[in-house]
């Protein structure tokens, strides 16, 4: 088993042998039947975080009653709090992040602003879904990369439900109703902010896990044998990833999106179904080419996507399975590692302690060993990526949740961070289905100055 990393506090070894301690009650939770989905997102409530601290609740204990001035007011400034978030109620005083970094804070670090037009050198990002870009949390948000090393928010555009988080104009957007649940009315506004304090404002589009497209544009959906459209295990429909329309409506909201001012668009669901061997045996692709594969036809799709993409003057990045570093083949869903790194300019692997199996890797517990599992995961696909002529940056998901015990604390972010430095990478993004992000995991910057409020805008979203 890979050695657990020592730091020098001792706070993640000390973290680490907790988990070991905790062995016979994780396999207890691991006999559970948790069906995962190894994008990112659990297969499981909608509210299976709810549990998680939000930052008022997280940051406000240290601050003892000190009042911070009010988020920054853009546009047409944050919503009353109780139309923001399905979450209930949210402080508008944005809490002082540095006040709640444990009594021995990670020393702080320079994080040069990107050139004009230009993604940053370096890439810290954190993930926002599209509730949290609409609501008074983003500029908690924004709070916590002003005074730290974050410098990129990764902000869904098209999630998994198929709905958009603005109102777009692309025609198959309307004609399908992907504007019915815009979540924020301002993004003009919300982007022009984060252009304003050095953070680094990337689009993610889901591409082939698209309900909404599948029940609406059913000639693109994939098809059940039996009749119908097919549905997965959760019971929603898929579109075909063989039909390139499905690529060019995708392609067609990253222009909008960039016009928007979005500096990076990263495609996530790049990929056919996961799902047993009886339910796949039922799927209908009646866009798929003669003979075509399914690693071919992600090979020919994902292309299409680059082309437009890169004719915008933006990063073109793709979100992968964590495994896909190791794997040889496609993992039964047309990714290969090979074929998309020569493809995108960054490749995000997923490499999520929790997402892996008893004995990957040889660790008997991964999700109890962070440090061990994305250490060993990314040096494969190191490996992997120094014989490809071309290949691109690698820069992992990370996880900052908790699925099953232990519950990820900042020294379990801080040990996968780590891991990625120690393999030489630099660049990394941290998901949390709610936003909600351990200030003490990070490295500080000096604070930048509260900008001041802008007159209201009357411009609308199209």
């Amino acid at each position: 088993m890979p050695a657990t990393r020592r730091t020098g506090t001792g706070a993640i070894a000390a973290s680490t042998a907790a988990g070991r301690r905790a062995a016979p009650v994780l396999a207890a939770w691991l006999t559970l039947v948790v069906a995962l989905d190894a994008d990112g997102q659990t297969r499981m409530p909608a509210d299976h975080e709810r549990q998680a601290p939000d930052y008022r609740a997280e940051v406000l204990a240290a601050l003892r009653g000190v009042r911070m001035p009010p988020p920054p007011t853009v546009g047409d400034g944050p919503k009353p709090a109780a139309a923001t978030t399905p979450w209930g109620h949210h402080d508008r005083h944005a809490p002082d992040y540095l006040a709640a970094v444990r009594p021995d804070p990670l020393p702080a670090v320079a994080v040069p602003a990107p050139p004009p037009g230009r993604p940053p050198a370096v890439v810290r990002g954190i993930y926002l879904n599209a509730w949290v870009f609409g609501s008074d949390r983003f500029y908690d948000l924004v709070r916590l990369a002003d005074t730290t090393e974050i410098n990129a928010f990764v902000i869904d555009v098209k999630d998994a439900t198929g709905y958009l988080t603005y109102r777009s104009s692309v025609p198959t957007a309307v004609q399908i109703g992907a504007n019915q649940k815009a979540r924020t009315r301002n993004p003009r506004e919300r982007l022009a902010l984060l252009h304003e304090r050095g953070i680094h404002p990337i689009a993610r589009i889901v591409v082939a896990r698209d309900p909404l497209l599948a029940e609406r544009r059913q000639e693109w959906a994939i098809m059940d044998s039996q009749g119908g459209v097919w549905h997965d295990g959760l019971g929603e429909p898929w579109v075909d990833a063989h039909e390139t329309g499905v690529w060019e409506y995708a392609a067609a909201l990253a222009a909008e999106a960039t016009l928007l001012g979005f500096a990076e668009i990263q495609f996530d669901y790049v990929r056919f179904p996961d799902e047993p061997a009886a339910r796949l045996d039922r799927t209908v692709y009646r866009a798929r080419e003669q003979g075509e594969s399914r690693r071919q036809a992600i090979r020919r799709n994902v292309t299409v996507l680059r082309d437009r993409v890169r004719a915008l003057g933006v990063p073109f990045t793709l979100d992968v399975f964590g495994l896909t570093t190791s794997a040889t083949g496609d993992l039964g869903i047309g990714q290969h590692w090979d074929d998309l790194s020569e493809l995108a300019d960054v490749l995000l692997p997923m490499v999520y302690p929790s997402h892996y199996g008893r004995g990957s890797y040889g660790i008997a517990f991964p999700n109890a060993e962070p440090y061990a599992v994305v250490r060993r995961a990314l040096l494969d696909g190191v490996s992997r990526s120094e014989g490809l002529r071309r290949p691109a940056k690698i820069r992992p998901y990370l996880q900052a949740f908790s699925l099953r015990p232990p519950r990820y604390t900042a020294e379990h972010v801080r040990e996968q961070i780590e891991a990625v430095k120690d393999v030489g990478l630099t660049d990394w993004v941290l998901w949390n289905a709610r936003g909600v992000y351990p200030a003490a995991a990070f490295q500080r910057v000096p604070a930048l100055p509260t900008p001041a409020p802008r007159a209201a805008s009357t411009q609308t979203t199209r």
